[in-house]
C-alpha cells in the first residue's frame, strides 16, 4: 500500500464502517431514545441545572489544573544537568513526561523509582536507594531533584532520611546536589508543586553561599510554559543592560534546536549561578501564585528583596520595568519605550472590534490576572473568570482588579470551580469569546463560543508556546490573537451576506 493513501484519523473515522461502529457503540452504551437524550441535554443548559451544578461540593468535572509533581518535574528540568527524580509509580511519571512533551512537542526525560504494591506495604526506601544509584550511574546528572507522588506521600516516605541513607551507603556521592520536595498529588496543583520544588532547590544550592551582593537580579518565571517568554525576557534584559539569573530556565530544555544530535541536558540555569542567587540585589517573580513559599523563603532566609511583577498587558509591563529600574538603578531605555508605543498603537487600531465584547476565561491564577488586565485595556469585558486552583487570595486580587476599571463591572470570579461549571455559565449567560487551554475546546463544541488559546496545556495547536505573551511584544501578540479571532468570527457569520468585507 502506498503511504500516500493512508488516511489521517480525522478522515479515517468518517468512513462508513467506522460510523456504523460508532452507532452500535451508542446503542450499547446509551440505550435511550434520541428524544430523551436531547431532553436531558437541553436541561443541562438551563438555570435550574446551573444551580444544581454549582451546589456540588465533593467532585470536580474537567478541572483546569494538573497535580503537584508535574509542576515539580517542570521546575527541576530548568537547571543545568538536572534530572527530575520522582519517588512514585512509573505510570505517574509517564503522564508528566507525555503531558509536557505534547505541549512543547519536545522529548523530555524524567526518572521514576517504579514503586509498586510491595513499596506501598513496606515503604519506598529500597526503591529510592536503587533508583538514585542507577540514575547517577546511567545518566551522570549534575543534580537529582526529588519529588513525590500520591503513593509515597500516603505511606509517609521521608525523603530527607532516604537521601541521607543513600549517601551513607554510597549510592550517590556526598557532593551531588539532591534537593527534594514533598509534592502530594491529592492536594494543591502544578503551581504549588513548582513552588515547593523551587524552594527545595534554592535551599539546597544556597546553603553556605551567602556573601556580598553580586550586583545581579534574580528572575523567577514561575510555572510558565511559554518558551517564547524566556527568550523575550533575555532579550529585554540585554536591552536594559542588567546582569540577571533566570531561576529555572526551561527555554532550551523545551525549545532546543534540531542539530541532529540528542542532548539529555540541554540548557538550564547554571548551578554556579543558582548557588550565587542568594547574593543577588533582589528577586522578581513573574508569577505570584506559583512562588508563594519561594519568595517567603528568600525574604526570610536570604534577607533580600523579593516581589512579584507579572508583565502581561501594558499596565503590568509598565510596573515590571519601573520596579526593575528601581531595583538596579538602570534607566528604562528608549528602545523599550518604542516597543511600548507600538503595542499601544496596535491596541488603538484594534480597539473598535474588541470594545464591549464579553469574555469568559479559565486557567491558572497569574495568567488570568494578566489577561483580565489586558482585556480591560482593550475595552473588553471579563465576565466569567474560572480558576480551579485559585483560592480566596486570588479571588480578592481578581475582584480588586475588576473594580479598577468600568469594563470589569460585570466580572465574577469563580475560584475552585471547574470547566463544567463554566459550561453552565456559557449557556445561561453567553459571552462573545472564551480564553483557555486546549481542553476548553470541548466547551466550544458544546456552546459554540469561539476560543482564544492561552495557557497550559496547548496540545491541539502548534508553536503557540514559542510566541511570547509577556512584555510589550507579548501584549502585541495577544492583541493580534484576540482581534483576529473577532474578525474570523465576523467573517464566518457574514460569509454569505453583503457585509463580507475584505477591509476591516
Amino acid at each position: 500500500m502506498s503511504t500516500m493513501k493512508i488516511n489521517d484519523h480525522c478522515e479515517l473515522f468518517q468512513g462508513a464502517e467506522y460510523q456504523e461502529q460508532f452507532e452500535k457503540k451508542k446503542e450499547f452504551e446509551r440505550p435511550w431514545p434520541e428524544e430523551k437524550v436531547k431532553e436531558v441535554s437541553d436541561w443541562t443548559k438551563t438555570e435550574e441545572y446551573k444551580e444544581l451544578n454549582f451546589a456540588r461540593q465533593n467532585i470536580k468535572i474537567n478541572p483546569a489544573k494538573a497535580c503537584q509533581p508535574l509542576g515539580a518535574v517542570f521546575c527541576a528540568s530548568g537547571f543545568e544537568g538536572s534530572m527530575p527524580f520522582v519517588q512514585g509509580a512509573q505510570g505517574c511519571v509517564a503522564y508528566f513526561r507525555s503531558h509536557l512533551s505534547r505541549h512543547f512537542k519536545e522529548p523530555f526525560a524524567a526518572i521514576s523509582t517504579s514503586m509498586t504494591e510491595d513499596a506501598a506495604v513496606f515503604g519506598g526506601l529500597n526503591n529510592m536507594l536503587e533508583g538514585l544509584e542507577n540514575a547517577y550511574a546511567l545518566y551522570h546528572p549534575k543534580m537529582l531533584a526529588v519529588s513525590t507522588t500520591c503513593m509515597a506521600e500516603v505511606i509517609g516516605d521521608d525523603l530527607n532520611a532516604y537521601i541521607k541513607t543513600a549517601r551513607e551507603k554510597g549510592a550517590i556521592p556526598n557532593d551531588l546536589p539532591v534537593p527534594f520536595a514533598h509534592t502530594p498529588s491529592f492536594v494543591g496543583s502544578h503551581i504549588v508543586g513548582y513552588d515547593n520544588m523551587l524552594k527545595g532547590i534554592l535551599k539546597d544550592l544556597s546553603a553556605g553561599q551567602k556573601k556580598e551582593p553580586n550586583g545581579r537580579v534574580n528572575i523567577i518565571p514561575g510555572f510558565d510554559t511559554y518558551t517564547g517568554n524566556y527568550h523575550e525576557l533575555k532579550r529585554l534584559m540585554a536591552i536594559m543592560g542588567i546582569a540577571f539569573t533566570l531561576l529555572s530556565d526551561v527555554s532550551d530544555t523545551f525549545d532546543s534546536p534540531n542539530t541532529g544530535e540528542y542532548k539529555l541536558y540541554p540548557g538550564g540555569t547554571p548551578l554556579s549561578e543558582a548557588k550565587d542567587a542568594v547574593n543577588a540585589l533582589g528577586t522578581i517573580a513573574l508569577q505570584k501564585y506559583s512562588t508563594v513559599k519561594t519568595l517567603e523563603y528568600i525574604r526570610k532566609e536570604w534577607d533580600r528583596k523579593a516581589f512579584t511583577a507579572t508583565p502581561i498587558g501594558i499596565r503590568n509591563t509598565d510596573i515590571f520595568f519601573e520596579e526593575l529600574s528601581k531595583l538596579t538603578g538602570k534607566p528604562i531605555p528608549a528602545a523599550i519605550e518604542t516597543e511600548r508605543g507600538r503595542a499601544v498603537d496596535a491596541m488603538v487600531d484594534s480597539h473598535p472590534y474588541v470594545h464591549g465584547k464579553r469574555f469568559a476565561m479559565v486557567g491558572d491564577p497569574d495568567m488570568l490576572l494578566g489577561m483580565i488586565s489586558l482585556i480591560m485595556e482593550m475595552g473588553g469585558r471579563p465576565v466569567h473568570i474560572v480558576c480551579t486552583n485559585g483560592d480566596k487570595h486570588f479571588e480578592a486580587d481578581a475582584a480588586e482588579l475588576l473594580a479598577s476599571s468600568p469594563f470589569g463591572a460585570d466580572g465574577k470570579v469563580y475560584a475552585g470551580k471547574d470547566m463544567w461549571h463554566l459550561r453552565s455559565l456559557l449557556f445561561t449567560e453567553p459571552v462573545d469569546l472564551l480564553v483557555g487551554n486546549s481542553y476548553a475546546k470541548f466547551l466550544v463544541a458544546d456552546t459554540g463560543t469561539p476560543l482564544i488559546r492561552v495557557g497550559f496545556p496547548l496540545f491541539d495547536r502548534h508553536h503557540l508556546h514559542r510566541q511570547p505573551i509577556i512584555g510589550y511584544q507579548g501584549a502585541l501578540n495577544l492583541v493580534t490573537m484576540i482581534v483576529n479571532k473577532v474578525l474570523d468570527e465576523m467573517d464566518r457569520k457574514t460569509m454569505h451576506s453583503a457585509s463580507f468585507d475584505v477591509i476591516r
